[in-house]
């Protein structure tokens, strides 16, 4: 299994060039050791789809994936942020916490502010360990006030089961009514970019344009019941689609005829590019159970209330870390020569490594090199220059803001423009 995935990615490399190669090379690396344990891979209800369209499948937590399709990595990304991509993440996990209990229950494990949020929206949280370290992130919705959906990392699926059932277990048994159910009877869909809302209005009766970002809707869309949130892991506006999968492929279909000449299908690769351009953390690479939200820039998940309740996984630390301050902190990079990519040293002027890259690669949108990682308090701050190491070789980098490309979320017309 090893050996096929290395040699399909050399072979996507080859056809792509070294700049556009970085989001192939990670991702199957990724991938290795679940799928050698796993076995026989998982197939979405849309693999038939995937080969019909070109569609370059490799090894990905335990499923075969689409990294690519006839196009090049680099134009996929590019499409997506100028017209529109569709994406099929079925291999994430969807799941449901029902009863009056649920969110009293969640609210156990992750550090948002679920009873805050009005019905039907939601919020990005991460599930927290003991010593306040990410176990996984997640996207939650209030659906009611007795149902909670969210969704959790395809390569994190099993670790977060074990991690909700060990937990709810003794919640039950004390009494209080919560239930879950595993939607493995569904597929997701993400439809993503400029084209993507007027491409789902023409499949629905809703109005798509009194949904903002991160609300979340129970309707009907090309025939079939479907849950719909306005969010996505690229910085532009789009929807994820939560559809059974009897009605996916016919969905997926009835969406590329509607995006025709500029909805394209697109895979892992270029799905990697564009969260990195948007300066969004992958689990695996920018975020582990070591790493604290307060490090990873994301104190802005933990709810002022659940800050003064400190009921919650890990909450001592993470507190005192919001009131102390950190050691490291994940910033962004922009760099010259090679690409930095995960794993590459980072150094101050004189040579000290005082931090590693995480997540790097050659941006298709920008042009330049960009990368993110975990730095030593103190040379935080934007502008300030460092090197960074690619193949034992220094190169000048300087700590950027994030996200790199701006963040087109479709937001109330009070709010603030996402940064």
């Amino acid at each position: 299994m090893r050996r096929a995935v290395v040699q399909l990615g050399d072979a996507v490399r080859r056809s792509l060039g070294q700049q556009s190669s970085n989001a192939v090379r990670q991702t199957t690396r990724r991938c290795y050791a679940d799928d050698a344990a796993a076995g026989e891979l998982k197939k979405t209800v849309l693999y038939d789809y995937h080969l019909e369209h070109g569609g370059k499948m490799v090894p990905f937590a335990g499923w075969s994936m689409p990294i690519q399709y006839k196009d090049s990595i680099m134009d996929s990304t590019t499409n997506c942020r100028s017209h529109g991509s569709l994406f099929d993440v079925s291999h994430m996990c969807g799941l449901s916490l029902k009863g009056p209990d649920a969110i009293d229950f969640l609210e156990t494990l992750v550090v948002a502010d679920i009873k805050g949020l009005a019905p039907g929206t939601g919020t990005l949280s991460v599930f927290t360990n003991e010593n306040g370290g990410v176990i996984d992130d997640t996207v939650i919705t209030k659906v009611t006030d007795d149902h909670i959906y969210l969704v959790v990392n395809a390569g994190c699926r099993d670790k977060d089961l074990a991690h909700l059932g060990k937990h709810l277990k003794p919640f039950q048994d004390a009494g209080k009514a919560v239930g879950w159910h595993i939607h493995d009877e569904r597929s997701l869909l993400a439809l993503q970019g400029p084209m993507a809302a007027d491409v789902l209005q023409a499949l629905t009766k809703e109005d798509l344009s009194k949904m903002y970002f991160s609300d979340f809707k129970v309707m009907d869309i090309n025939g079939s019941e479907c849950f719909l949130t306005r969010t996505g892991y690229t910085g532009e506006d789009g929807f994820e689609i939560s559809v059974l999968d009897e009605a996916a492929l016919d969905l997926a279909k009835k969406i590329m005829e509607k995006g025709k000449g500029g909805i394209r299908m697109t895979g892992l690769g270029a799905r990697d590019s564009l969260r990195l351009e948007a300066g969004l953390c992958l689990y695996g690479n920018d975020l582990e159970q070591d790493i604290s939200p307060i490090e990873a820039g994301l104190a802005w998940t933990v709810g002022k209330r659940r800050r003064s309740e400190a009921n919650f996984l890990g909450a001592e630390t993470i507190l005192r870390q919001i009131k102390d301050g950190v050691s490291r902190k994940r910033v962004g990079f922009i760099s010259t020569g090679a690409p930095a990519r995960a794993h590459s040293e980072i150094l101050d002027l004189e040579g000290k490594k005082i931090g590693e890259i995480t997540s790097g690669g050659f941006s298709p949108c920008l042009k330049k090199n960009i990368s993110m990682g975990y730095i030593a308090t103190g040379h935080h701050k934007n502008n300030t220059k460092v090197k960074v190491t690619v193949r034992s070789k220094a190169y000048d980098a300087t700590v950027t803001k994030m996200p790199f490309v701006p963040a087109k979320y479709y937001k109330a017309p009070q709010d603030p423009v996402a940064s």
